[in-house]
Parts: structure tokens; C-alpha cells; sequence
């Protein structure tokens, strides 16, 4: 017969061993890994906080040195693979599956780690999906978090880099695990509880910040014509037709562009309070110039980025800020608004191929996808309408009822048609699906399908795949803006003509964009130091992007 309540006596069993290393809730960082191996038991499912720039680095440690003989086959459910020791884990048998969602910094070591069999990989998630199976199937029974402070009673600090921790507290707290937070400092009184102490069981001062990645951070010195031309072409051909005001912008150069060519060209458009005024984004310093210009209204953030912290807090009309003066960011709020309140995604990928599928992952490297599939996916529980999106759901379905006719959130991928190193961006065939065939996956890690792939913009054009209407109009159109790539000189020129025609296919002379006008005087800041000066000084770079 099931013995009820088992949970909650294995939890007191677990808080007894750990407390008999603590002062209350607090134990010392010598103590952390001593801790750890009291706490968590072999085959556990451990979140390890792990976000997308937030790193609880000392408790990564701590787990990394722990004794495998005393725990091991640990299930890691954790949205972010960044550090060194996040893999460490799976090298000395601490650890054993991974559940996750990005791996930018290590993506190629995990790659060589899976081929290994050194990790049993569960998926890779988006950042929601897996938030989601924390309350499913993939519930943590210890949790280890990073916050700025906490006082003796575990009352939390997170500042403003929240991210992922009230969604990983939650799931782990209410259901009988524990929780275990490092912290910068112990404080008499936490500037603002972001989290309450009922709800953290230890906490592990470290003495010294968290690490935190700038991971957000584009040099506008490293933006080029090519990149200016293509941020031209979708201001052009993409937000002043429809509308956009509410959006997304992915990590890159060609979306950083954009934010600095809004100040001048579209200024001279004249879209000031027309596009772009309402974002979920990271608070993107090549932001700045458009902030101070006008154009944007409101922006809540995933996380937060390194440097913008006095700006953030002088700018409470645009972001959401805390009592206590610094940013409230929430990964798991901002992926929901980016998912069914934005209108539009915009942002950059590896690999295209000519059915429009997109994917970060191959061979070499298995990155993971974070938010993209979020933002970059048709959200079809969604109800409230919008110009723009009631004009891409006309356009992909032109003779349905009206008042029946589903909407279409605009999925846009902008890029080269020849990335970093010359790699060609188009690809007949994805690597993920040879990297599913080498790991017997069943699902291959394509980060947006190309049923959600409304416009693909390059230096050739814009290819508006709502207009396609079959399957060899589709990669025509692919093919089409695909340039001098075997993808694209296998196209068929008159098909491609004729889409042209209708315009499914828009050139820079179409959409009136004279390719010598993208030009580096275009942009509203040419240099980190041109964003310090539209700040005010508010700005404070990382030290790697200071060249002054």
C-alpha cells in the first residue's frame, strides 16, 4: 500500500542532512560540495541554474568536485550548458542524461561528448517547452540557484538578472525538493524579495558575483554593408507593410543593424511611433539609440545585460523596473510574450534549407536553440487580433472566411548568404538530420520548421513564403535569395521570375533600396563608444568591448 506523504519525509531527510553542515540556512562556500553530497542522492534530477547568461558557477564547482562513489547518475534538467563544469559532471559519471536548451560556449565539446556516449541526451528544448516539463515529467528534486543576496531567513535578491529562477524555485519547492541558492553576499534586508525564504531550504554565500555572460552585446564596429543592406530590405519590405510594432529580435549582427539604421532610416521614412515600439528582448545596448530617438515605447526582458544596469534604471518608462531601482527580468514571462503577444520574429540561423527549415545545430557543434523556436513559431492557441498578423494569415489563406481565417505571427530568418568562415548559409540537406541519424534520434533538432518560416531576407532579396502556394513555389522562392550558394544556382530562373513578378520574390531595386546607400554613415552609432555617448554615460561596457 502507498505510503502518503512519503516526499515530504524524504525532503525532512534530506534538509536534516545538510543542516547539520549549516548555521541556520547558511553554509560556508568551503562547505558547498560537502553539502551537495549530503542533499542529493544517485540518480537524482538536479537543475543546475545554467541560464542563458546567469551561472551559479561556485555550486557548478562544488557538484563538479563531489565524490561520484557518493552521487552519480544524476539526471541534469537545466536550461543552459555553459560552463565547463556543466559537462565536467558527465566526464567523471557525476552525471549521466541532460535534458537542455542552449550550449552556445560548449557546443562543441557536447557535440564530441554525445558521439562519445559519454551523455544520454533526453532532448533539446525550447527554453518554454522545458520549463514546462518541470511540471510534468522532469520535475527537479534539488534545485541550485544563483541570486545577488539573500538575508538569514533565505529571502532572495535575484536583481536584475531573474531569468530562469522563480520558474525553477516553484517547480522544485512545491513539490518537495530542495532548494539551494549561492548568493553574492548575506544582507541584513534584500533590496526586494524576488524570491521568498520559505522557499530556499540553504544558502552558500560565494563572496564574489556570479558569473554573468554579455552575451547580448554587438559591437557596431563589426557591422558591415552587407548586413546594413539587409537590415534596409526588411525595415522596407517587412515592417513598414505590415505594421509591425510588437516583436522580437534574435542574437546577431543583421538584427543589431536594424536597431541602429531605426534612428536614421527609418526616421527618414518617417515610422517613428509606426514599427517597432513594443519588444520582448534583452535589453540590447544597439537599443539605445532608438530609446533615446523615440521610437521605442516598452520592453520586457528575458534577462539582463552586462553593463546596462544604471541605464535600465534611468529609463523606467521603457522597462520594467523593480522598487528597488534595477530591472525585473523573467525568462519564462518574456518567451509567453514573445510567443503569443509579439507579432513578428526576426533573427539569424546556420543552416537553411530549401524547404525553408532552419537549425543552429551541425556535425561539430549541437548549440541548442534557447528562445528561438518560441519566438520563432505560430502560436495557434492565439485569439486577439492585430493588423499584422490578420494580414499574414490573409496572405497565406486568401479565399477563407474571414472571421474564420486564422491569423500568421511573421517568422522571419535574415542573414548572409554566406556566413562566418564562407560557410554557405543555404544547404540542400540540414546537418541535424545527419546528426539524429549518427545519435538515433527521433527527432531531428530543427530549431524553426519551415511551416512557421514566413519571409527569409539575404543580401538578394526578400523571399515571402506566405505568398507560395505549393511545395515548388516554396523552395523556388528558398532558392531565389539563396545567391551564388549551390542552393541557390540550382534555382529555376523563370519560375523564379515569375515569382518575382508576383512579388513572392523582392529585390533592393523592388522595394526602392539602392544597394550603395548601405553604407556604415547610416548607422545611428558606429562604435560601442558612439552608444556610451546616446546614453548619456549611463552605459557601462564590459572591458572587452572598451577600446578607448
Amino acid at each position: 500500500m502507498r505510503q502518503w506523504g512519503a516526499d515530504r519525509v524524504e525532503l525532512a531527510k534530506r534538509i536534516a542532512a545538510g543542516s547539520a553542515l549549516a548555521d541556520g540556512k547558511i553554509v560556508s562556500a568551503g562547505q558547498a560540495t560537502a553539502l551537495l553530497e549530503a542533499v542529493i542522492r544517485p540518480f537524482d534530477r538536479v537543475c543546475l541554474e545554467g541560464d542563458n547568461q546567469k551561472q551559479a558557477d561556485l555550486l557548478a564547482s562544488a557538484l563538479a568536485g563531489a565524490d561520484p562513489a557518493r552521487i552519480h547518475d544524476l539526471h541534469m534538467v537545466q536550461s543552459g550548458v555553459v560552463l565547463p563544469e556543466h559537462l565536467d559532471v558527465f566526464e567523471t559519471g557525476i552525471a549521466k542524461r541532460l535534458d537542455y536548451a542552449y550550449s552556445g560556449p560548449q557546443a562543441g565539446r557536447i557535440a564530441k561528448m554525445l558521439f562519445g556516449g559519454q551523455i544520454d541526451l533526453g532532448a533539446v528544448h525550447t527554453y518554454l517547452e522545458l520549463f514546462a516539463r518541470y511540471f510534468i515529467d522532469l520535475t527537479p528534486n534539488v534545485a541550485l540557484i544563483a541570486a545577488v543576496s539573500a538575508d538569514r531567513d533565505g529571502n532572495l535578491y535575484t536583481g536584475p538578472n531573474t531569468e530562469d529562477t522563480p520558474t525553477v524555485v516553484e517547480a522544485t519547492a512545491f513539490k518537495s525538493g530542495v532548494v539551494i541558492a549561492q548568493v553574492n553576499a548575506i544582507v541584513d534586508t534584500v533590496p526586494r524579495v524576488d524570491i521568498p525564504g520559505d522557499r530556499v531550504h540553504f544558502i552558500v554565500p560565494a563572496g564574489k558575483p556570479f558569473y554573468v555572460e554579455p552575451l547580448f552585446t554587438r559591437d557596431p564596429g563589426a557591422i558591415t554593408e552587407t548586413q546594413i543592406l539587409t537590415a534596409m530590405l526588411a525595415i522596407k519590405g517587412i515592417y513598414v507593410p505590415y505594421g509591425v510594432k510588437r516583436l522580437n529580435h534574435g542574437i546577431g549582427f543583421n538584427t543589431a543593424a536594424i536597431e541602429l539604421l531605426l534612428p536614421t532610416f527609418a526616421e527618414r521614412l518617417g515610422l517613428k511611433g509606426k514599427i517597432a515600439t513594443h519588444w520582448a528582448l534583452n535589453p540590447h545596448p544597439t537599443l539605445i539609440p532608438a530609446i533615446e530617438s523615440g521610437f521605442v515605447e516598452q520592453i520586457h526582458c528575458f534577462g539582463s545585460e552586462v553593463g546596462m544596469d544604471d541605464y535600465m534604471s534611468a529609463r523606467s518608462d521603457i522597462y520594467f523596473i523593480g522598487p528597488d531601482g534595477s530591472l525585473r527580468s523573467n525568462r519564462a514571462f518574456c518567451q509567453t510574450a514573445g510567443l503569443y503577444a509579439c507579432d513578428m520574429f526576426i533573427g539569424s540561423t546556420l543552416q537553411i534549407d530549401v524547404n525553408g527549415n532552419s537549425s543552429t545545430v551541425t556535425t561539430s557543434r549541437i548549440a541548442g536553440f534557447g528562445g528561438a523556436p518560441n519566438m520563432g513559431s505560430d502560436a495557434r492557441g492565439r485569439r486577439h487580433p492585430s493588423e499584422p498578423w490578420l494580414k499574414a494569415g490573409k496572405e497565406a489563406d486568401p479565399d477563407g472566411v474571414p472571421a474564420l481565417r486564422r491569423g500568421r505571427k511573421l517568422v522571419v530568418q535574415i542573414g548572409e548568404t554566406y556566413g562566418e568562415k564562407n560557410v554557405p548559409t543555404f544547404v540542400e540537406k540540414l546537418d541535424a538530420l545527419a546528426l539524429a541519424e549518427k545519435l538515433n534520434l527521433d527527432l531531428a533538432p530543427v530549431m524553426i520548421y519551415a511551416d512557421d518560416v514566413t519571409h527569409i531576407v539575404t543580401e538578394e532579396g526578400i523571399a515571402n513564403l506566405l505568398l507560395c502556394r505549393d511545395k515548388d513555389e516554396r523552395e523556388q522562392a528558398v532558392r531565389g535569395v539563396a545567391g551564388y550558394t549551390e542552393v541557390g544556382r540550382r534555382r529555376d530562373a523563370k519560375m523564379v521570375q515569375r515569382l518575382r513578378e508576383r512579388g513572392v520574390i523582392q529585390r533592393p531595386e523592388d522595394l526602392g533600396v539602392d544597394v550603395l546607400d548601405a553604407d556604415r554613415s547610416l548607422l545611428a552609432a558606429r562604435s560601442i563608444k558612439d552608444i556610451v555617448r546616446w546614453s548619456g554615460g549611463l552605459y557601462r561596457p564590459p572591458s572587452k568591448f572598451r577600446n578607448w
